[in-house]
């Protein structure tokens, strides 16, 4: 049994280079790219609610004539929801990064057009930064309990 017959990987679909294929490329691309802003929307959700939660619970807890029955909930409410939303950010960029290679390589590279005009995105400096955020906010929580 051949490869070929065997489902190999090379010979598993066949690439055209054509205007139709460039532009399914494109699409394609941009579908990844609309996937890596919908993480970013998720982790800064995830960030800004565990941030606004531990405070929010925290002056609620304070507050006089309140009595908690599990004083470090919000503390730990807030440390997770932080967490979540900087480990969504980091393995979003791990994986936005695999299918951008994916896709420039083997037999799309043709249709790519990596050796002229690449696309820029600016997603990997605002993961960047949006990491940092997270971090910084996870560490103003984590050093904030008392």
């Amino acid at each position: 049994m051949s490869d070929a017959q065997a489902g190999g990987e090379e010979d598993r679909f066949q690439v055209r280079v054509t205007s139709d294929s460039h532009f399914a490329w494109l699409r394609t691309r941009l579908a990844v790219e609309r996937t890596m802003m919908a993480y970013m929307r998720t982790a800064v959700a995830l960030i800004g609610f565990g941030f606004t939660i531990f405070q929010f619970l925290e002056r609620v807890q304070a507050s006089p004539g309140r009595a908690a029955h599990f004083p470090r909930a919000a503390w730990y409410l807030g440390l997770a929801l932080i967490f979540c939303g900087v480990m969504a950010a980091v393995v979003s960029l791990f994986e936005y990064r695999r299918l951008i290679t994916y896709l420039r390589s083997g037999p799309f590279g043709a249709i790519a057009a990596t050796s002229s005009v690449q696309m820029k995105t600016p997603l990997y400096v605002i993961t960047g930064v949006l990491a940092l955020i997270g971090v910084f906010a996870f560490f103003a929580v984590l050093l904030s309990y008392e």
